[in-house]
């Protein structure tokens, strides 16, 4: 295997991961709305909880992007 097919490769490996963040995300605001439809008095404690298990989540994205872009264009 060349150099320049494993770098592809990896970068695809380390892509997949984004899945799970889409899985994460969409979790997370499942959560939310089933939290809120339950108790609608505690919407403002709740959605701050929200958009700080929203900004974990996309954190994993954005590594994986760089790792993705580390592969791709650093080796």
């Amino acid at each position: 295997m060349d150099p320049t097919s494993a770098k592809y490769l990896g970068a695809g490996l380390a892509v997949i991961s984004l899945a799970g963040v889409g899985v994460g995300i969409g979790s997370v605001f499942s959560s939310l709305v089933s939290s809120v439809a339950r108790n609608p008095a505690s919407r403002d404690q709740i959605f701050g909880l929200a958009i700080l298990g929203f900004a974990l989540v996309e954190a994993v994205a954005l590594y994986a992007l760089v790792i993705a872009f580390l592969l791709l264009f650093a080796l």
